[in-house]
């Protein structure tokens, strides 16, 4: 019986490059032979990387499955904190393309062994030589374990131009690290069955290099280039929502704000009717639902708003001046350092008290006092929004990556 895998194969390669993007975190990332971009839908997911591409010489199949890497509605609810483009080139490897130079990150899963060993030498001086990024990922066939898939004679995959044992994946690993100034750790994924680990190691083989701190030696490729050469074709380019962009970050920052203004000042106003209440009826009302962490954030930002109803600063009613109560137009007023002390995402957006008073003055679904020093909220106007929730434009620490990616091609389950 041939060995299984657990996850599948190429599943673990993706995990790997994912393992090494976590503890890295490379700012941009490019991944060579990208096919169907399933490794390029995962790592969109990652808020580390700003900038992510990919590159593969089959223009069919990329104007197939681009389109997956277009931006979710939760992207759009949830904007990251910072930019991500992603872009999506047609070319060969084998040719340069100053748009992928100085990149953190090059991913090379499962590629290198379609390619002629002459254009591998091209490979190797496009991408250690000439991209020149801090770090290269290789995955290749690993030959030594091929006698025991039973089912397979020759190669793993038809395309397949030759599939090296560890000893020749070496030694090419070892001359680009000498030629161009890397180091190299191999690893692999695929564990082989018990009793054959030591002698045939991974199925699939890797190699995750590293540029020295100090190139210790220079190819003439890194200089003599012209720097302006394209010779890809960019087939799709998105940016996505992000709160870099000022208009996103104010329409996140207002629904957050107008969310927590409405939960304090109707929690004010439930607890002072249900202070009148015992006194009326002798049975209070019941309070609004909060959380634990809720409850605890309005506690200390209803004591202010009860230190400004002190002085005659929580209501207002039709112009005329301070009331303690009044049933129609009654404005609650919500000073912004309340709200600056009781939500956190609020203190995130806004950066400090000065720019979330500006933030506010600029957006016309907001309502200031005088002073800007608070958030005057009509109350009465959302009585028919009792379960008012967020507008979906909600602050979002971190959106959670999924684990699931559509299946690849059957031939994938051996390589």
């Amino acid at each position: 019986m041939d060995p299984t895998f657990s996850p599948a194969l190429h599943r673990q390669r993706h995990e790997f490059v994912i393992n090494f993007v976590k503890s890295n975190q490379p700012k941009k990332v490019v991944d060579l032979g990208c096919g169907e971009c399933s490794l390029l839908k995962q790592l969109k997911f990652h808020h580390e990387i700003e900038l992510l591409a990919g590159v593969d010489i089959d223009r069919a199949v990329l104007e197939k499955k681009m389109r997956r890497l277009a931006p979710l509605a939760t992207d759009y609810l949830q904007p990251r904190n910072d930019r991500l483009r992603i872009d999506v080139y047609h070319g060969s490897v084998t040719q340069k393309d100053a748009r992928l130079k100085g990149f953190d990150l090059v991913t090379s899963i499962e590629l290198i062994e379609h390619l002629s060993l002459a254009d591998v030498k091209l490979f190797s001086e496009v991408v250690f030589g000439y991209m020149s990024p801090v770090a290269v990922i290789v995955s290749t066939p690993n030959a030594d374990f091929n006698p025991l898939f039973r089912r397979i004679s020759g190669f793993r995959h038809s395309d397949h131009k030759f599939e090296w044992s560890r000893a020749e994946f070496k030694s090419w690993a070892l001359k680009v690290c000498l030629d161009y100034g890397f180091e190299v750790e191999f690893t692999g994924v695929g564990q082989a069955p018990p009793g054959y680990r030591e002698n045939v190691g991974f199925c699939s083989q890797i190699g995750v290099f590293h540029r020295l701190g100090v190139r210790e030696v220079c190819n003439h490729l890194c200089f003599n280039d012209a720097e302006d050469v394209s010779s890809y074709t960019l087939l799709y380019s998105k940016v996505y929502p992000s709160l870099r962009d000022n208009n996103i970050l104010r329409r996140v920052l207002v629904s957050r704000v107008l969310h927590w203004a409405e939960k304090l000042g109707r929690r004010w106003v439930e607890e002072k009717s249900e202070g009148e209440g015992e006194e009326r009826h002798g049975a209070p009302e019941t309070p609004l639902p909060l959380d634990e962490k809720q409850t605890a954030a309005c506690g200390a930002a209803m004591k202010s708003l009860v230190e400004h109803q002190e002085v005659g600063e929580l209501f207002w009613a039709d112009g005329k001046g301070p009331q303690e109560s009044c049933k129609l137009g009654r404005c609650v007023s919500v000073p912004l350092f309340a709200l600056w002390g009781s939500c956190p995402q609020i203190c995130a957006l806004s950066g400090s008290l000065g720019n979330l008073r500006q933030l506010l003055m600029d957006d016309g679904k907001v309502k200031l006092s005088p002073d800007g020093s608070a958030l005057l909220l009509n109350l009465h106007e959302q009585e028919d929004q009792d379960d008012f929730e967020d507008s979906g434009y909600g602050y979002a620490e971190a959106p959670v990556c999924p684990h699931s990616v559509e299946p690849e091609e059957d031939w994938d389950a051996y390589v």
